[in-house]
């Protein structure tokens, strides 16, 4: 059972999203967020997935795909830790990303097809991550990590963006733009 990462295994930068995270085994809690993101996404309409979640803010679309790409991101990080790579991982811009994504000319069902793919990516690789690479260091954006740490980042990064779009307390209002 993979437990939550000390505070000395990341840099306080992450724990925004490291906070959000329950306590306890957090592979279940990984399998419970995909299903919980499949049906707040999956119960949005075309026209919902357009719309922007506040004003000058992405569009829903834009937010699933932004999870979707940031999740295959992170694990490249998470990947590269517990393998051993010493080398300094870049960042990466998410509006950069989200602009060239292309996600308006995806069904929100396209959207979760991939990243229920992802997920199962993410999944696959943490077959792969024998118990003490979990304790690896490495540095990500010119901060200290551990591979465990990221796996933490990987939930608590898509936790904070179905608070910030409304979707996580079931309160979400529309507005175009």
């Amino acid at each position: 059972m993979l437990q939550r990462p000390e505070q000395n295994e990341y840099d306080p930068y992450f724990s925004t999203y490291i906070d959000v995270v329950p306590d306890g085994d957090i592979l279940p809690f990984l399998q419970q967020q995909w299903k919980q993101v499949n049906f707040l996404f999956g119960k949005l309409s075309e026209e919902q997935g357009e719309q922007s979640y506040a004003p000058g803010k992405w569009k829903m679309k834009e937010v699933l795909g932004h999870i979707s790409d940031s999740e295959r991101v992170m694990s490249y990080w998470m990947l590269s830790v517990a393998r051993g790579d010493t080398m300094k991982l870049p960042g990466y811009d998410q509006d950069i990303f989200v602009n060239n994504g292309s996600f308006d000319e995806c069904t929100l069902a396209e959207l979760l097809a991939d990243l229920q793919a992802v997920r199962q990516a993410t999944f696959s690789l943490l077959t792969t991550i024998a118990e003490p690479a979990w304790l690896r260091v490495g540095n990500v954006v010119n901060k200290v990590v551990t591979a465990r740490s990221l796996l933490y980042i990987i939930a608590g990064h898509t936790e904070h963006h179905l608070k910030v779009a409304g979707l996580k307390d079931g309160i979400r209002t529309s507005h175009n733009g």
